[in-house]
C-alpha cells in the first residue's frame, strides 16, 4: 500500500468522526490530535535528525502561555493574531536554545536542552510572567470572523484536524526534500556530511527551530482546547512523555509518531479509569510504565515494526 494512502484514509475517517461519536470521545480525539502534532515536531528532531531532546516541552508550553497571555481578558482574541504569536514565540526560543545547545553532542546536548526547559518552567512558575504558579485561564477562546469559533466543539475539532494534516504534510515534504536528505545524512554520520561540504550546524539549527515552531502550534491548540495553562506544560515530564510516544510508535516514521501518540493516550486513559481497571487506576503511572517497557522490549522498532516482526515469525 502506498505511503500516502494510510494517512489520507486516516484523515478522512477523522473528518467523519464527529458525526458518529459522543462528545467525550470527540474531546479525547482532539487531545490525541494535539499531542500528535507535538509528537511529530519531536520526530523531526529525534527520528529525522538524530537529536534527542529532553526540553521540547518548553516550546509547547511557551506556545500555550503566549496564547493565553496575549488574549483579551473578556473578549475573544483573533486566531490570525494569536496563532502566529504562539508559533513565533516558540520558534524564537528554539532558535536561542539551538544556537547554544547544538554546540554540544550526545548526553551533553540532552542535559543542556533539559536545563533550558527547566529555566523556562521556573520563569512561568516563579515570576509574575506566569501570573500564578497554579496556572491561568483563557476566559474566551479565540475566533476568526464568523466562520471559526474555537469555543464551538465542531469548529475546534476540524481546525485541529486541519493543523494535524498540515503538520504531517509539511514534514512529509521535508523528508523528501534536499533539506530532509541532509538531515538524514547528519543522523547517520555528521562527520562525513561535513567532509563533503555540508554546513551541518545550520541544518540542525533550522530543524531545531522548525520543531520548536510546530510544538508552539500544538501549545496554541491545547490552550484553545482546555482554556487553561499551567507551568507543568513546560516540565521535563511532558518532554519525556512525548519522547515515549514517538519511541512507542517507532522512530523514523511519521505514522509511527501519530500511532504512538494514539496508543500512549489510550493506555493512559484506560489505566486511569476506575470503571475499567478498578483500584489499579490509583497507580496508573506504574501500570502504564510497565506496559510501555513491555512494548519496547517486545517491539524494539516500535509499533511500526510489528508487521515485519510478524512476517519474520511466519
Amino acid at each position: 500500500m502506498k505511503d500516502w494512502l494510510i494517512p489520507v484514509l486516516g484523515a478522512v475517517l477523522l473528518a467523519l468522526l464527529p458525526l458518529m461519536v459522543e462528545p467525550y470521545t470527540q474531546d479525547l480525539t482532539v487531545k490525541m490530535m494535539v499531542f500528535a502534532i507535538f509528537a511529530l515536531s519531536l520526530e523531526l528532531l529525534v527520528g529525522m535528525t538524530g537529536l534527542v531532546s529532553l526540553g521540547h516541552a518548553a516550546f509547547f508550553g511557551i506556545g500555550a502561555y503566549v496564547t493565553v497571555l496575549a488574549s483579551p481578558e473578556y473578549d475573544p482574541g483573533s486566531v490570525a493574531m494569536l496563532l502566529p504569536m504562539a508559533v513565533l514565540a516558540a520558534a524564537a526560543y528554539a532558535l536561542i536554545v539551538g544556537l547554544l545547545s547544538l554546540r554540544t553532542k550526545g548526553a551533553y546536548f540532552i542535559m543542556v536542552t533539559l536545563a533550558f526547559a527547566q529555566m523556562a518552567y521556573f520563569v512561568f512558575h516563579d515570576t509574575r510572567l506566569g501570573v500564578s504558579s497554579d496556572g491561568i485561564f483563557l476566559n474566551v477562546r479565540p475566533v476568526q470572523g464568523s466562520w471559526l469559533d474555537l469555543d464551538d466543539k465542531r469548529h475546534l475539532f476540524y481546525f485541529v484536524l486541519a493543523c494535524l494534516v498540515f503538520t504531517y504534510s509539511l514534514l512529509a515534504l521535508v523528508r523528501r526534500s534536499r533539506f530532509g536528505h541532509a538531515l538524514a545524512g547528519i543522523r547517520v554520520n555528521e562527520q562525513r556530511m561535513r567532509a563533503v561540504g555540508f554546513h551541518t550546524f545550520g541544518y540542525k539549527l533550522a530543524a531545531f527551530t522548525l520543531a520548536g515552531a510546530l510544538a508552539g502550534l500544538a501549545g496554541f491548540l491545547l490552550a484553545a482546547k482546555d482554556a487553561a495553562v499551567n507551568p507543568a506544560l513546560l516540565s521535563w515530564h511532558e518532554s519525556s512523555a512525548v519522547l515515549l510516544m514517538i519511541t512507542l510508535g517507532g522512530l523514523g516514521h511519521l505514522r509511527g509518531a501519530v500511532l504512538g501518540t494514539v496508543v500512549f493516550t489510550l493506555l493512559k486513559e484506560v489505566f486511569s479509569t476506575h470503571s475499567l481497571v478498578g483500584p489499579l487506576a490509583d497507580h496508573w503511572q506504574l501500570t502504564l510504565g510497565v506496559t510501555v517497557i513491555a512494548f519496547v522490549a517486545l517491539l524494539p522498532h516500535g509499533l511500526m515494526g510489528l508487521p515485519q516482526r510478524l512476517r519474520s515469525r511466519r
